[in-house]
């Protein structure tokens, strides 16, 4: 029986449009020509990171690496428009809730700061491991004080999200939006707010 949801949070929580708006203008394209391009190197395997280098290689992403790291900071305005229902609704069905992503330094202060409900708020820059690692499931285990198969874990990715949590016994949940979403061809939930039916 699941008691527990733990959330991924870009794609998933963060709607990371200013994110990805900052690195467009950074490399110079239009918004919509960049993520097009990026949606292609990532389909590529090559990563965002891969994906940039191509587009412009002689771009000093560490002269840049503040401004970029402040766009990765959420704030109200950058969480998805189903959260703070979904969040409500799953609480009053009685399950825990747990946010846990790969995220840089200070955005797990800045959730925490939005005032989710969540009961644990982990970053893999505060834990020092980084999905899709087994390490990084098993301190989700280990934060919410249970066994693997009472906890569901919530991504928008199959290769970092679904396919780990699967092999650490949780019950994977994909929602395919944000960068990703196109890379799944079909989801467990299109939102947050069918969560409780799903789990219950």
């Amino acid at each position: 029986m699941i008691r527990w949801v733990v959330f991924d949070v870009g794609g998933v929580l963060v709607d990371e449009a200013r994110v990805w708006r900052g690195w467009a203008d950074l490399v110079g394209l239009p918004e919509e020509r960049f993520l097009a391009v990026l949606r292609d190197g990532i389909a590529a395997g090559k990563g965002i990171g891969g994906t940039v280098r191509e587009i412009a290689p002689g771009l000093d992403i560490r002269a840049h690496r503040r401004r970029l790291a402040e766009l990765e900071i959420p704030g109200e305005g950058d969480l998805y428009p189903d959260v703070r229902p979904a969040f409500a609704a799953l609480r009053a069905a009685g399950l825990r809730l747990g946010i846990a992503g790969n995220q840089p330094p200070g955005v797990a202060e800045a959730l925490e700061g939005l005032a989710l409900g969540a009961e644990f708020v982990a970053t893999s820059a505060r834990w020092g491991v980084s999905k899709p690692e087994a390490g990084f499931f098993a301190r989700v285990a280990e934060s919410c004080g249970a066994e693997p198969g009472a906890i569901a874990y919530v991504g928008d990715r199959v290769d970092n999200d679904v396919e780990p949590a699967r092999a650490a016994g949780m019950r994977p949940v994909l929602i395919p939006r944000g960068l990703w979403g196109h890379l799944a061809r079909v989801g467990d939930v299109a939102s947050l707010v069918e969560l409780p039916a799903l789990l219950r």
